[in-house]
């Protein structure tokens, strides 16, 4: 099976990423396991939009991580095109949170609760570019986070960015105010999609227990921030 590059996120462990993408032939969404080495992404040149050849099969999974697949024998197999990228990114998208899950969320809510899973763990969303903005996180420097407000208009503060490109990104300028540049950046494009993802189940200091939203990719069209999709 061929994929498309869609999710390439970061850990806490630095020297692991996980990547996930989308059978072109199916639209269906497939995420690799178990998680690849960094040095292998790079080695074989896994970006967001890159042709990736393997066998992916069925494992053990619940949900709502149900696109989880045993790999082997990745191959790169090129790029795609920016036009067959963002193809790729329409033909899957959702216009709010909550038609993309199949899920309703409370005003401010930003998890899904443990009990009550959906059955996917990844959707791409089609956004108008002026309704997200990129903010610093103030409790921890160089690390951005992402606000938007979705096509339904249900507002979201605050999410992580888990996507490596942007991530890397600040900490490369964690001493310099980036994020006016970014933003100016992605207003003035004329399309922008996210991947939202769920992470994995999670309980916070005051119980909250499930799994919480995340952003693993922002791409932006015609033209996308050279710096954040590159590895350096």
């Amino acid at each position: 099976m061929k994929i498309i590059i869609t999710d390439l996120t970061r850990f806490t462990n630095k020297d692991i990423v996980c990547i996930a993408g989308v059978n072109p032939a199916s639209n269906e969404c497939v995420r690799p396991m178990p998680y690849i080495q960094k040095a292998s992404c790079q080695e074989l040149n896994i970006l967001p939009g890159a042709i990736i050849e393997g066998d992916f099969a069925p494992c053990d999974c619940t949900p709502p991580h149900m696109e989880d697949r045993n790999r082997s024998r990745l191959k790169f197999r090129g790029p795609c095109s920016s036009e067959e990228f963002k193809r790729l990114l329409k033909n899957t998208s959702f216009n709010s949170v909550e038609e993309g899950f199949g899920i309703s969320l409370a005003y401010g809510q930003k998890h899904v609760p443990y009990d009550t899973p959906p059955n996917v763990s990844i959707i791409t969303l089609s956004l108008n570019p002026n309704q997200l903005d990129i903010v610093k996180d103030h409790y921890k420097r160089g690390k951005l986070r992402v606000n938007f407000t979705d096509q339904a208009g249900k507002s979201f503060r605050f999410l992580s960015i888990t996507d490596l490109g942007f991530f890397e990104y600040a900490e490369r300028h964690a001493a310099e105010d980036t994020v006016d540049e970014l933003n100016d950046f992605i207003h003035a494009q004329e399309e922008l999609y996210i991947r939202l993802g769920l992470g994995r189940v999670h309980q916070s200091a005051d119980g909250r227990n499930g799994f919480w939203l995340q952003v693993n990719g922002i791409y932006t069209f015609p033209e996308y921030f050279e710096e954040i999709r590159c590895y350096k």
